[in-house]
């Protein structure tokens, strides 16, 4: 059983930055697509940030500029530099890896992240 494990969460003040990194139990074959999701409180699970197999990136409008997305498929790693924090980015982050292979889409259990005034 492929487990995601992240780590990076944390407090910061707006302002600051975060790194989170995801890293999977086992190398994930046929990885198609890596992504960060978040929910914040009483929000549902709303995408972040993926990179694509290929490399192609793709931001949701509230993080461009300030987090990047960055990942390595032969490692089955992905990490979120999250820079300028705001305090509307508090929630719980959690990974995503796609493989085609599987037909399958894995999880992490998500980290908590809290930015402060």
């Amino acid at each position: 059983q492929v487990e995601l494990v992240e780590s990076g969460g944390g407090l910061a003040r707006a302002g600051e930055s975060l790194r989170l990194s995801c890293a999977a139990s086992e190398v994930i074959a046929g990885i198609h697509q890596m992504a960060w999701y978040f929910q914040a409180p009483g929000g549902d699970r709303e995408l972040v940030a993926s990179i694509s197999g290929g490399g192609t990136t793709n931001y949701r409008d509230s993080v461009k500029g300030r987090f990047t997305i960055s990942g390595d498929t032969a490692k089955s790693t992905v990490s979120l530099q999250m820079d300028n924090l705001k305090v509307e980015d508090t929630a719980i982050y959690y990974c995503s890896i796609c493989s085609w292979k599987y037909g399958r889409q894995y999880w992490g259990e998500g980290t908590l992240v809290t930015v402060s005034p």
